[in-house]
């Protein structure tokens, strides 16, 4: 499949993730390297889409913070987030107006910005502008405008795209970076223009709108006897106050629904053009792929400029050159075994009867008897010249015996197996989207231990996206080699 890239999102992005291709099973081409797509001039729209919960509102504020430090002025347009990433932007609110955030680095002449979209304050902004006084002061009264504003589907998908539109046009920012609504489909923030339109394009709402068209008594008379049809089966689905209430705001809108499709229309084109480039964020997850997949042929579709997949919270090991089956395989010697034999390192530690310890060693001695017995160093052993024992109140500490160090060693082996068995996994997770998808480049992040919680953090994020590099030198065989039997490929 061809997806469409426009110069800003993919003209640079395959020769320049070259040089950090991975070496767990990437082609160089297949490297997605963010900094070209930032640091473009032309790039003025960067929208971060995918599935519920796989970490878009971090990427795009990561984004946010990288780009900004690199010199954009940015602002990030972000959906419903949580407190702790708006406190991590060193902001104690999000709200409808851009706020500029403090504490990043200035030197590059940069500047960030980020706002939480305000759903109902969008729409009443839009009446307000598009709607003189008093039919305006009408609308926002209304009982089921207050309603639509506030909770009709697809609403927070389109006022996002209002958003977007009215910031683009103020110009005041190079760069804006939007993260999508959290929706059950990722598709919602594409469909939502149309869905709208076809609400105010429906039958209902146009019968509703000819009293207001005709107007005067004409438009009255009319509206008697259509309604006089139909009042009694809607007063008894509706009431017939909500059939008042939407009459009364459909006549206050009727000259607004026009410019609502417009706009729509002028945003959508406005995501198709070059300057924008839409990242798919995802994690390496089944369901989560399948969705980033899906979007990825929606993008092709509608002919919406991609720049890539950033895959969030991939796991690694700083030990991958221990297979899975390796590791399990000590782990069992262990638990089958007597346990660790212990060896002097030479002869200046034995003596006639048993092992003793060197003064600067471990306290205590095992007898060829009874090799599972210590006694202090201090004490005397037959037939020798040793000091006699120590008093009864000063116990000996005791060593770590050789059953509980196999035991750990054997736990830790086996923690080792079950995290390759899932880096394998999530190869496989990966690997299948990107046959399906050569084209498209792929960055991964490796997962963090925490949330993040401050602009380190965030600056982090941005790093880990920009620096494709081998993730701890494994090859592909050696990670995975030993997934088998964890999932169904």
């Amino acid at each position: 499949m061809s997806v469409t890239t426009g110069d800003a999102a993919r003209a640079e992005v395959n020769g320049a993730g070259a040089a950090g291709a991975w070496a767990n099973g990437l082609d160089a081409a297949s490297v997605l390297d963010i900094d070209p797509v930032l640091d473009n001039p032309r790039t003025r729209i960067v929208v971060c889409c995918g599935s519920g919960g796989v970490g878009k509102t971090t990427t795009a504020a990561a984004l946010g913070v990288r780009a900004a430090e690199r010199g954009r002025k940015v602002v990030v347009l972000t959906i419903d987030p949580a407190r702790r990433l708006a406190q991590s932007m060193g902001i104690d609110e999000l709200d409808n107006v851009p706020r500029p955030v403090t504490g990043i680095d200035t030197s590059a002449g940069g500047e960030l910005h980020a706002m939480m979209l305000d759903m109902k304050r969008t729409f009443d902004e839009i009446v307000e502008t598009h709607a003189d006084k008093e039919r305006a002061r009408a609308i926002l009264e209304n009982p089921f405008y207050q309603s639509l504003s506030a909770g009709f589907a697809g609403t927070q998908e389109y006022m996002a795209m209002e958003k977007l539109g009215q910031l683009r046009a103020r110009d005041e920012w190079d760069l804006i970076v939007v993260d999508t609504p959290p929706s059950r489909s990722a598709l919602d923030f594409l469909d939502a223009p149309s869905r709208l339109g076809s609400f105010l394009d429906g039958k209902f709402i146009k019968v509703l709108m000819t009293p207001a068209k005709i107007g005067g008594r004409a438009g009255m008379k009319f509206l008697g006897v259509g309604m006089s049809m139909m009042s009694g089966p809607l007063n008894k689905l509706m009431g017939a106050q909500l059939l008042r209430d939407v009459q009364t705001f459909v006549s206050a809108m009727d000259t607004m629904f026009g410019g609502f499709r417009t706009r729509a229309d002028a945003t959508y084109r406005l995501l198709q053009a070059p300057g924008t480039a839409f990242l798919v964020v995802a994690a390496p997850e089944r369901d989560a792929l399948r969705e980033a997949a899906y979007f990825v042929e929606r993008l092709a579709a509608e002919r919406m400029p991609l720049a890539g997949l950033v895959l969030n919270r991939v796991h690694g090991s700083g030990a991958a050159r221990l297979s899975a089956e390796r590791a399990l395989a000590a782990a069992q010697a262990l638990a089958d075994g007597p346990g660790i034999p212990r060896t002097p390192d030479s002869s200046e530690n034995l003596d006639g009867v048993g092992i003793v310890d060197r003064d600067s060693g471990q306290t205590g001695s095992r007898t060829a008897d009874d090799p599972g017995t210590r006694t202090p160093s201090n004490t005397s052993s037959p037939g020798s010249g040793s000091p006699q024992p120590a008093p009864s109140g000063d116990p000996a500490p005791s060593a770590p015996s050789m059953d509980s160090t196999a035991r750990l060693t054997a736990g830790l082996l086996r923690l080792h197996a079950e995290r390759m068995r899932v880096l394998a996994r999530e190869r496989r997770t990966r690997d299948r989207f990107t046959s399906l998808h050569p084209e498209v480049p792929v960055a991964e992040v490796a997962a963090l231990p925490g949330d993040v919680h401050d602009l380190a953090g965030l600056r982090a994020i941005g790093e880990r996206l920009a620096v494709q590099t081998a993730r701890h030198d494994a090859t592909p065989a050696e990670a995975t080699a030993d997934g088998k039997g964890t999932e169904n490929p």
